[in-house]
């Protein structure tokens, strides 16, 4: 049966990745997918996804199976593994547009994620897709479907498009949010995905549990803060404005609690997930929200491996006890940086004892803490990024993410980069903290190889510290850190020989 949409996950793994895609890195379920699907579904339409990243399919491949498919549009979704990954899947995206447009070139193909809805005409400009999407996709794409059902489509009528017509590149009003997460898009069409092949994060994992089966979901979208390294209110900016947010607002919508605990009943049940990623922005944020799903979930008593995203100063009342109870064994704490100056330029500016403080209030509920740093912020220099790495020794979290600065697109300070002409990557892939072209942004007082440099050396100091192999002997036994002392051996390349050559697995993007 011809779908009427089929959403295309493009991959790009190994590129982003190297050689760390083979078994370190994770392979996640494309979560903004799964949600359009049960967008379009709910709207009487037959979908289908290829998740080519999972599969491990070339552009080739995915334009055959397309081709083989012959719905009525194709719409490659750009995302990645964290909010503001979605950058570096373009060049796979791009990729599967060139190859199905020489394949079949009077196939629809729509480009939409966070990368595009940030820069929509450039998209257009540069990719072989007929159409960009510049919001969050389900309404434009419900609009799309309902015009190519029609024996002239009038693309004008489309929200939140750009399209050609007339040999112009043109734009329509922008698309609204969807409203009611839960009457229109109740979570994930679970059943569309191979869910064999999802896998955890290699340290999600420590202490025993295998990595598969695997999952990912939201319980809200959105974030209210405005840091200026983050790039994830392009996606709903324009959206926003449609639905009539005020220009400074940043939207937060929430699924309720029950809905998102009968989408875990169903990964529980049906596929037997224990493994489980709220891939939230910020997931420890709304007390009652958090507080709703964790009763839910201890009631059901499924001893789940769960991981949620958290920062520093929301966590004053949250109850953690109650969060471990609930199955959250890991929290993703944004720390960033140890310098007062470098935080409060970058808009996340707390008090340096609140670390400490949330660093140990998370112990001692039991959970674990992978600590997420970035090196190369505009006020960094080598004595900021030294009490960085300084300060991550000293509390040894579990886990710890090292990574460079990047002007992502529809990030602040991509648009600061831009207007004071700082050197950018001059293809996508090198916004991915792995790939063999990574180009981190320079500071005022260092260059991009300065940063790198310093990031893959704070990296190995972090992980081969004897301290931190005590601490997971310690805490996940001796199998979990012959784990540690075996990546350690999978170096990646980079292009440029000052930054050292030297990186190994990156844990928490």
């Amino acid at each position: 049966m011809r779908p009427d949409l089929l959403i295309v996950n493009p991959g790009g793994r190994r590129k982003i990745y190297q050689s760390l895609a083979a078994d370190l890195s994770a392979v996640e379920p494309p979560v903004w997918a799964g949600l359009i699907a049960t967008f379009a579904r709910r709207k009487g339409y037959a979908v289908e996804i290829l998740d080519a990243n999972a599969e491990d399919l070339s552009p080739e491949d995915v334009a055959d199976r397309v081709v083989e498919a012959n719905p009525l549009l194709t719409a490659v979704v750009v995302y990645g593994h964290n909010p503001s990954a979605s950058t570096q899947v373009m060049p796979a995206a791009g990729a599967v547009c060139a190859a199905l447009r020489q394949r079949a070139p009077d196939a629809k193909t729509l480009l939409v994620g966070g990368h595009v809805a940030a820069l929509p005409e450039r998209t257009l400009r540069e990719e072989s897709a007929s159409f960009v999407c510049d919001g969050e996709g389900p309404y434009t794409i419900l609009d799309l479907l309902r015009a190519l059902s029609t024996a002239n489509p009038d693309f004008g009528k489309v929200r939140g498009l750009w399209h050609r017509a007339d040999g112009a590149i043109r734009s329509t009003l922008p698309a609204p949010l969807v409203s009611d997460l839960d009457g229109e898009m109740p979570g994930i069409a679970w059943d569309l995905f191979p869910m064999e092949k999802y896998r955890a994060h290699n340290w999600h994992c420590f202490g025993g549990n295998e990595r598969r089966p695997y999952a990912a979901l939201y319980t809200t979208l959105g974030c209210p803060y405005r840091c200026t390294f983050c790039c994830i209110h392009a996606l709903f900016k324009s959206g926003e404005k449609a639905s009539g947010y005020g220009e400074s607002v940043n939207s937060y919508r929430l699924w309720s609690p029950r809905s998102v605990v009968a989408e875990i009943d169903t990964l529980a049940n049906e596929y037997g997930v224990k493994n489980i990623k709220f891939a939230d922005e910020i997931f420890i944020l709304n007390r009652d929200h958090v507080n709703g799903i964790c009763d839910l979930l201890i009631e059901r008593g499924h001893g789940l491996n769960i991981w949620a995203y958290a920062r520093v100063d929301t966590l004053g009342s949250i109850d953690l006890e109650k969060l471990k109870r609930a199955g959250v064994n890991w929290l993703a704490l944004g720390i960033e940086s140890a310098s007062d100056r470098v935080r409060s330029d970058a808009v996340k500016g707390y008090a340096p004892d609140r670390i400490f403080r949330s660093v140990e209030k998370i112990r001692a509920a039991g959970i674990h803490i992978g600590a997420n740093y970035i090196f190369g912020l505009p006020e960094d220099d080598l004595a900021s990024m030294q009490a960085t790495l300084d300060l991550a020794l000293e509390l040894k979290t579990e886990w710890a993410n090292f990574n460079c600065a990047m002007a992502y697109p529809g990030s602040p300070l991509y648009r600061t980069a831009v207007e004071e002409g700082w050197p950018l990557p001059s293809d996508w892939s090198g916004y991915s903290q792995y790939a063999a072209g990574c180009l981190p942004l320079p500071t005022r007082y260092l260059s991009s190889a300065e940063v790198l440099r310093f990031r893959d050396h704070a990296f190995q100091a972090y992980f081969n510290s004897p301290r931190y192999r005590k601490t997971v002997a310690r805490i996940f036994g001796h199998k979990a850190l012959g784990h540690v002392v075996d990546m350690m051996r999978n170096t990646i390349t980079r292009n440029d020989a000052r930054s050292g050559a030297a990186d190994r697995q990156g844990g928490l993007s």
